[in-house]
């Protein structure tokens, strides 16, 4: 099968080339995302290799099907930028990478909770400045505090068990709730509004829905406790972002640590130092000291690259022997 991978970034060629290698597909790189205007590069390919960025509209999934290409795999969980009825009605199979490493996002939403509430960002700049004052970084535990989880799948429960290694009382959120898996970590499932009033960090883990989209709002920041603290590591439309610039404003929220934006598309995974940033509202909330940004790096580790490059290749071998697909969207 030859397989073009769009989007693509170093640590991709490495973890793709050495999960084909029993494979033996024809893998071609590109540093373009797929979509409308670079769906031509598609031509001669059995297979597309997007990511979270590409945007496999309807007019994509048409002109890849005119030019032969009859599975778009996924190296991400999220699909929202595939037309998934547009693939159906031009027989073109897509399939995903559901879990790679949850522990792996997990993980890092600690590491931006824990910036944010020992502020060692700051601390950090102020140490290499030769200022070894300890003004204005007074932190809080997080042992005793509240952790709410919305969207309790593999990461969230991944995040709510490390969570309870910190001493934190765990409430989640979840619309098929895994009431044997909460109750074995010590996790009450309870509505949303409620998990919103009663915790002091929110961490989201939902997909990316119609009834999601901005689910993280002025309404619902308001009925938060003063001083909560989100952490964003899912999908970047969750989350009004002109309405957290609002709440950061106003000392509403005591931190907000973001390893997605709803407007990331084109800037994040680019080196764009050399430029001035185009958006205001990111440009807006790097400013504030109490915002960790990170650039959709939470899936970024060698076990997690290695997870999704088998579960691609798996993927492309099924549908390349007729098999039942698994990761089927």
């Amino acid at each position: 099968m030859r397989i073009a991978i769009f989007d693509s970034k170093p640590y991709d060629h490495l973890s793709l080339e050495r999960a084909n290698a029993r494979h033996g597909h024809e893998l071609v790189f590109f540093e373009d995302r797929l979509n409308r205007q670079t769906v031509p590069l598609a031509a001669g390919f059995d297979v597309v290799c997007p990511f979270v960025n590409d945007r496999v509209d309807a007019a994509t999934i048409a002109e890849l099907a005119r030019l032969g290409v009859r599975h778009v795999a996924l190296r991400c969980a999220g699909f929202n930028g595939v037309d998934i009825v547009a693939a159906k009605q031009h027989g073109v199979a897509v399939t995903r990478v559901p879990a790679y490493s949850p522990e792996a996002v997990a993980e890092h939403v600690f590491a931006l909770l824990l910036t944010l509430v020992r502020k060692t960002h700051r601390a950090y700049n102020r140490v290499r400045d030769g200022n070894f004052s300890l003004d204005g970084l007074v932190g809080f535990n997080l042992h005793g505090r509240t952790f709410g989880v919305v969207g309790a799948g593999k990461i969230g429960l991944a995040t709510l068990r490390v969570a309870r290694g910190f001493g934190m009382r765990l409430i989640a959120n979840d619309r098929t709730p895994d009431l044997a898996m909460g109750a074995a970590l010590g996790c009450e499932f309870m509505p949303l509004e409620q998990l919103l009033a009663e915790s002091d960090i929110i961490s989201l883990h939902a997909p990316l829905f119609d009834e999601t989209r901005y689910m993280i709002n002025a309404a619902s920041i308001n009925s938060m406790k003063h001083g909560a603290v989100i952490i964003n590591t899912s999908r970047g439309g969750l989350i009004n972002s002109a309405d957290l610039i609002d709440a950061l404003k106003d000392g509403k929220l005591g931190g907000v640590g973001l390893d997605v934006y709803e407007y990331e598309e084109g800037v994040f995974f680019e080196n764009l130092s050399g430029t001035a940033l185009q958006d205001d509202m990111l440009a807006r909330l790097t400013t504030f000291p109490n915002v960790v940004i990170t650039s959709h790096q939470g899936f970024l580790t060698d076990e997690a690259l290695s997870n999704i490059a088998e579960t691609v290749m798996g993927n492309v071998a099924a549908f390349a022997a007729g098999l039942p697909l698994a990761n089927a969207v």
